[in-house]
C-alpha cells in the first residue's frame, strides 16, 4: 500500500468544525490523507466536547467510523486531568495545546485575546510560553504538542526570530524529546523552519496538522509536509495514529 499522511488535528461539528465526521472523511482522502477527528475537549472553548459524559458519547460517535479518533485538550483547563483510563485508552492519540499560559502569578494570557498585560514584556511572554510547554509535556499524558509555536494575537505579525531565541528552541525541542511527545507542524499556525529543523535533528517526532474546521482546510497538509520533507523528516519520523 502506497504511503500516505495523516491530518492528526482536524476539527467536526462535534466541536466547532463546518463538517460532521462522514464529510470531514470524504474532504480529507479527497485529498489523498488519511484523516482523524480531533475536536476540542476543554470547558474554555466554545462548543468543546466540555464534560467526561460528553468525551464518552464523543468517543462512542467516532468508533462508528473508518477515523483515528484523537483530542484536543487544553493545557491551562483541568478537564484532561479527570479522563479515566478506560477513556483515555479509547483515543488514538491526544494533542494537547497551549490556548492560554499561566505566568508566575498564576494570570492566564490566552492565545486568542488582544488583551495583554501592560507589565509584561515581549521576553517575559516568551519565556512563560516555554515554561508552560515543558510544564506541558512533564505532566500532562499527551502525544502531540498542537501549533508549539502559537502566540497571543498581539504578537503574531512579529517575525520568529525576535520571539524565538536558540536557546528558547533548545528548551521547547529538549522537553518534547524527553517526554516522547510530538512536535506539529501547523498549516494554520505556521512554525519556522529553523525551529523544525532542531526538533528534525533532535529525533522529535513530527505530527501534520491541518487544524481545519472547514471543507477548504480538512485534510490540506500541503505546508506542513513539504516543510517536514525540506528538512529533512522521512516516513518514519512522522507521527502515525493508525500505527498504534
Amino acid at each position: 500500500m502506497a504511503w500516505k499522511p495523516v491530518d492528526c488535528h482536524a476539527h467536526s461539528t462535534l466541536s466547532d468544525g463546518a463538517l460532521d465526521v462522514p464529510q470531514l472523511i470524504e474532504h480529507v482522502t479527497g485529498r489523498g490523507v488519511r484523516p482523524s477527528v480531533s475536536d476540542h475537549i476543554s470547558r474554555d472553548v466554545t462548543g468543546a466536547v466540555a464534560s467526561i459524559d460528553a468525551i464518552r458519547a464523543y468517543l462512542d460517535e467516532l468508533e462508528r467510523f473508518p477515523v483515528a479518533r484523537g483530542g484536543e485538550f487544553c493545557w491551562h483547563d483541568a478537564l484532561w486531568r479527570e479522563l479515566p483510563a478506560d477513556l483515555a485508552g479509547r483515543f488514538t492519540h491526544r494533542l494537547g495545546s497551549l490556548h492560554a499560559i499561566y505566568l508566575d502569578d498564576r494570570t492566564l494570557v490566552h492565545a486568542f485575546s488582544r488583551r495583554f498585560p501592560v507589565s509584561l514584556t515581549r521576553d517575559e511572554y516568551m519565556d512563560a510560553l516555554v515554561a508552560n510547554a515543558e510544564a506541558l509535556a512533564g505532566t500532562m499524558p499527551v502525544d502531540i504538542l498542537a501549533h508549539p509555536t502559537l502566540v497571543n494575537l498581539t504578537l503574531r505579525d512579529v517575525p520568529a526570530d525576535e520571539l524565538w531565541t536558540e536557546e528558547r528552541e533548545e528548551r521547547l525541542v529538549a522537553a518534547l524529546f524527553d517526554a516522547g511527545i510530538a512536535f506539529e507542524i501547523s498549516a494554520r499556525y505556521k512554525a519556522h523552519e529553523r525551529l523544525v529543523r532542531r526538533a528534525i535533528d533532535r529525533g522529535v517526532r513530527i505530527s501534520l496538522g491541518s487544524d481545519g474546521h472547514s471543507a477548504d482546510q480538512v485534510g490540506d497538509l500541503t505546508f506542513p509536509l513539504a516543510l517536514a520533507r525540506h528538512c529533512g523528516a522521512r516516513d518514519e519520523d512522522l507521527f502515525d495514529p493508525y500505527a498504534r
